[in-house]
């Protein structure tokens, strides 16, 4: 039952209006007979002042559509209570306010501005007509006016806490972005470095020595024999330090003998897996299954395997659906997941300050393929990728 609330209001925007528009009109009665009460001088016209009010609330309906006609409706009806000597009190101008409420959310903040300018010279100039002596200016002509000015100035306060509250969101979602990319661009330029401090130093070495050594075979051929002696411990030392720095890239977790890389082959453990973790994973095959390269396999296995990751971690159901679809030149992976209330997934797949998404790209890239990712307009979230395969007469079935 209480998770069910919360979402009442939000799914029947209509009956919330409704409610709205007749707390509004039930305040401008109100106002009516407050006036009618307090007015003991000559009586005023009440079915005309209550027809007024239920004029003004109707049009409001129409505030989100026609927000500056609503506008111009209900102060018509607000001028015409005050030409019927009805106070023109806060209540009585509950719907002219809250239309220049609805008017200052706009992004166009020149005619909102002018609007309620425009509305608070009418309200002032009905004041001024109606009202006999000057010393009654201040209830009947310029407190109307401020409360409009007043309407306008929180309708504009909120529409720019709205607009800073959009534009801070998009500033972190960018900040957080950039700050993936960066922490990327650092790991591989430290595994560039790395490499290249190990690698180049002795292969170039090694190189040098092989190429003396050819030079030497015929002429000094003693020489030329010690110095192909002397290479295999140049080879031994960089393979050493290969060993060493690829150690540094391991977790601590891993052993230390390297399991074969997986494939799509594992497919079925992983699913088992998954199955384990309270993830149910349906996967179908289209088309005629080929046997891929070792670093394209290892990378489809991968993205698979981060996107039913990301789903276990993130999703809201616990199901997923796994596509592959073999052509002459393609291999489209295609995760989804499913939700049960017919609304975008949250991106919290994308945006939980992991790098899942961000790798899944660079690997689907790498290979040459393209990338997708993002809710899905029937509900869910959907990771995509096309790998492409190499010739048809390089592949083998499977």
């Amino acid at each position: 039952m209480s998770t069910r609330w919360p979402s009442r209001p939000v799914g029947r925007p209509g009956a919330v209006e409704a409610a709205t528009t007749g707390l509004v009109l039930a305040f401008t009665v109100g106002g009516v007979f407050l006036s009618y009460a307090v007015m003991t001088d000559e009586p005023l016209p009440l079915w005309s002042g209550l027809a007024l009010p239920v004029l003004a609330c109707a049009t409001l309906l129409r505030r989100r559509s026609r927000p500056l006609l609503v506008l111009a409706v209900t102060t018509a009806c607000t001028m015409a209570e005050g030409f019927l000597d009805y106070l023109l009190t806060p209540l009585l101008m509950g719907p002219m306010l809250v239309a220049q409420y609805t008017v200052s959310l706009r992004p166009d903040r020149r005619t909102s501005w002018y609007s309620a300018l425009a509305a608070a010279a009418g309200i002032a100039l009905t004041g001024f007509i109606v009202t006999d002596s000057p010393h009654e200016w201040i209830i009947g002509l310029v407190n109307p006016a401020a409360w409009v000015l007043m309407a306008a100035s929180f309708g504009s306060y909120v529409r720019v806490r709205r607009e800073y509250a959009v534009a801070r969101a998009e500033h972190v979602v960018l900040e957080r972005e950039e700050e993936a990319r960066r922490r990327v661009i650092q790991e591989r330029m430290r595994i560039a470095r790395e490499l290249h401090d190990v690698v180049a130093h002795h292969l170039a070495l090694a190189n040098a020595q092989a190429g003396t050594a050819a030079h030497l075979a015929r002429t000094r051929p003693e020489q030329a024999v010690g110095i192909i002696e002397k290479l295999p411990e140049t080879t031994a030392a960089a393979l050493r330090e290969l060993k060493a720095t690829v150690g540094l890239l391991r977790q601590d977790s891993d052993t230390d003998e390297l399991a074969p890389a997986p494939s799509l082959d594992e497919l079925p453990n992983l699913v088992e897996s998954c199955a384990a973790a309270g993830l149910d994973v349906n996967v179908t095959t289209h088309g005629r299954p080929r046997r891929l390269p070792p670093g394209l396999d290892l990378t489809a296995y991968r993205i698979v395997q981060e996107a039913l990751t990301n789903v276990t971690k993130h999703a809201a159901t616990r199901n997923a659906h796994v596509r592959l679809t073999y052509t002459a030149h393609y291999l489209t992976l295609t995760i989804t997941n499913e939700s049960t209330d017919r609304k975008p997934a949250a991106p919290g797949s994308g945006r939980s300050g992991g790098f899942g998404l961000l790798g899944m790209r660079e690997r689907a890239l790498s290979a040459g393929g393209t990338f997708h990712a993002g809710p899905r307009t029937e509900g869910g979230f959907e990771v995509s990728c096309a790998l492409p395969l190499p010739d048809s007469a390089e592949g083998t079935t499977t």
